[in-house]
Parts: structure tokens; sequence; C-alpha cells
């Protein structure tokens, strides 16, 4: 069962060019907000479409084929673990953020 802890997969859209960083020594960070939905009928019989948003880092190899190949609006999935943090804004009021770390990342489409 230790396989299974904290892992996170997501099938979506990429809601922004990612934002590249690199690093002394040529180490690449991603980051990338992913949008993913959930088609249901509302109690009226309508249809509803939910999409949820979910930040998304990436480094080493799956950051390069994010920067490489991902634009906005590109269908990929993602593979990953959550994580958790804060951090004080400009105005020294913590902030948290719960994002996915990418382990795997595969293309859809052209």
């Amino acid at each position: 069962m230790n396989a299974l802890k904290n892992k996170v997969q997501l099938i979506g859209n990429a809601g922004n060019n990612p934002e590249i960083k690199i690093f002394a020594g040529g180490k690449k960070f991603v980051r990338l907000v992913i949008a993913t939905n959930e088609n249901f009928y509302n109690d009226k019989g309508e249809k509803v479409t939910d999409t949820q948003w979910h930040n998304v880092t990436a480094w080493g190899k799956a950051a390069e084929i994010i920067e490489k190949y991902v634009t906005k609006g590109k269908e990929l999935a993602v593979e990953g673990r959550l994580m958790h943090r804060s951090y004080d804004d400009k105005n020294g009021e913590k902030r948290y953020i719960t994002e996915v770390v990418v382990s795997d990342v595969l293309l859809f489409g052209k």
C-alpha cells in the first residue's frame, strides 16, 4: 500500500502557458495551472459543467517536456503528489497553497 500514498492523477487542459525558471546548474522548474471539468445534471435536468483549477509544478525532465510541448489549452495528464505550503505575501499576511508536484506527464492530441 505504500505506493498508493499521496498520489494524484489529473487529466485536463493547461489554463495558461507554462512559467519557466532555470536555476544554477541548468535545473528547470515549471509552474502551470490545469483545468479539469466534470459534467452533471442539476435538479432541473440542466447539464452543468464544474471546472476546477489545479496548481501544478514540475522539475527536471517533466519540466522540460511541459516547456517544450504544452501551451494554453493543451490537453495533458499529470501524475504526482500533493504538496501544501504557506508563504507571507507583500502585506505580511500568511497565504496557503496546495499544488501537484509532477513526476510523470502524458500529452494528448497533436
